[in-house]
């Protein structure tokens, strides 16, 4: 009897396990596709840089600096403008007189 109680508690516990890892796991893949980077695969800057410079009215300018930002950074914040908050590295990267860099 205390070993089946001890048995079913064990299954109960090792279910609650596998919950928490698969709960990791979606977390972690949502946070890599919000960031458009994953794991040991770089992020295609060029599509990335084109969506988000595409009503830009100066777009060749938005594309060079925004290629050089997602390079450094692996990441491009959604949109068309604004959402850095979803990539600081870009949000943060200035110029020499401290003027923000990335579009």
């Amino acid at each position: 009897m205390a070993i089946s109680k001890a048995l079913i508690a064990l299954m109960v516990l090792s279910l609650l396990v596998l919950d928490l890892v698969q709960a990791v796991q979606t977390n972690q893949e949502t946070s890599n596709t919000l960031t458009g980077s994953t794991i040991g695969k770089p992020m295609d800057c060029g599509a990335a840089c084109a969506a988000r410079c595409r009503l830009s009215s100066r777009p060749r300018l938005c594309k060079r600096a925004c290629g050089t930002c997602c390079g450094r950074c692996q990441c491009v914040p959604p949109g068309t403008s604004g959402n850095l908050d979803s990539c600081p590295c870009y949000a943060t990267m200035t110029t020499r007189n401290n003027q923000r860099k990335c579009p």
